[in-house]
């Protein structure tokens, strides 16, 4: 590829007027490409602000069609739901994510009943429902030093299998496994077909990484206080890039029908060079720690938000992503709305 050069070609040209610069622009953002994750919790007409993530709430079931009605309003296409699970129903095996009243699953079927074309993702993964936090079961490890804790894989690809099967009763539509489990999404793949499920989709979180930047998320949910250890087992390491490439071929050969790269704007690399690799549906996750540091810039009058909001969702269209997991998706879908 040549390119002339100055003064007889001038890039500026076309950056001269606001309909230059809308004709020529290479990426858009439209609230098709939105998706709101929204945590839900027990209770009675109980909406509790996260301290850790200003302007966003845990809602009670009874108030959460009040909650999302303006949403589903707008456009946004899909909703991602994830439980803060009462402590008393804790435990280490994570049992409460196979009961079929669980709060995802009342959500589920409440959200059906009143916004059928709205879209719900169901996380998968045990660390809402675990007393030690972590995404899997721990079992003994008598061939690792010291007979460790290690969260075993195939024990944890059992239950996560029992827990997709029920968020697909309840009517979950995409199956989002986040626990990074070797082989889950090939498991669960065929026990939703054996069901009859074979409309139920596969969002699987192919490339997590062991971030620094989840915190404020397991505030929300309520397994960041009962972390037992971390996470760097079985999410990916941060200075690993190639790696990422392996698990979404993995996990594309196993029946994903969209791949998730988490976090998201300090992993745009990794979303361009799975975008490029693959040209899978690609999403990505803008972050609860993301979504803190823009809006602590944004209350310190540090960044405007009005700019940077949108600016940061649309650096993910540009890097490759097709759709975006924001807590920002209703600010965003109505600025988009209004132009």
């Amino acid at each position: 590829m040549t390119f002339g050069s100055f003064p007889t070609t001038r890039l500026r040209r076309n950056r001269v007027d606001d309909w230059t610069r809308r004709l020529v622009a290479e990426h858009t953002l439209s609230v098709n490409d939105l998706i709101w994750p929204i945590f839900i919790q027990d209770g009675n007409n109980a909406l509790t602000e996260i301290t850790s993530m200003p302007g966003v709430q845990r809602v009670s079931l009874d108030r959460l069609v009040d909650h999302v009605g303006p949403a589903a309003g707008l456009g946004i296409p899909a909703i991602a739901l994830f439980p803060a699970t009462p402590p008393g129903l804790k435990n280490a095996e994570g049992t409460e994510s196979a009961n079929p009243d669980n709060l995802i699953c009342q959500a589920t079927r409440l959200l059906k009943q009143h916004f059928p074309q709205l879209g719900l993702i169901g996380d998968v993964a045990l660390d809402p429902y675990t007393d030690h936090g972590q995404d899997g079961v721990l079992r003994a490890q008598k061939t690792l030093p010291g007979e460790i804790l290690y969260v075993d894989n195939d024990d944890s690809v059992q239950a996560l299998v029992q827990q997709a099967l029920n968020q697909a009763r309840a009517g979950i539509d995409i199956l989002a496994p986040s626990d990074m489990m070797d082989g889950r999404i090939g498991t669960i793949r065929q026990a939703l077909d054996a069901e009859g499920f074979i409309h139920t989709r596969l969002m699987s979180y192919a490339a997590k990484y062991a971030s620094a930047f989840y915190g404020p998320f397991r505030d929300a949910v309520g397994s960041g206080g009962a972390l037992r250890g971390d996470k760097k087992t079985y999410q990916m390491n941060p200075a690993n890039s190639d790696e990422a490439l392996r698990e979404v071929a993995l996990d594309i050969q196993e029946g994903a029908d969209m791949v998730m790269v988490k976090p998201g704007m300090p992993y745009l690399d990794i979303i361009r060079r799975i975008k490029d690799r693959f040209g899978m549906p690609t999403f990505a996750y803008q972050v609860s720690g993301e979504y803190a540091m823009i809006m602590a810039a944004i209350r310190n009058g540090w960044l405007d938000r009005e700019k940077v909001v949108l600016e940061s969702l649309l650096s993910f269209r540009r890097a490759g992503a097709d759709g975006i997991l924001t807590y920002f998706a209703p600010e965003a879908a109505r600025r988009l709305k209004e132009g």
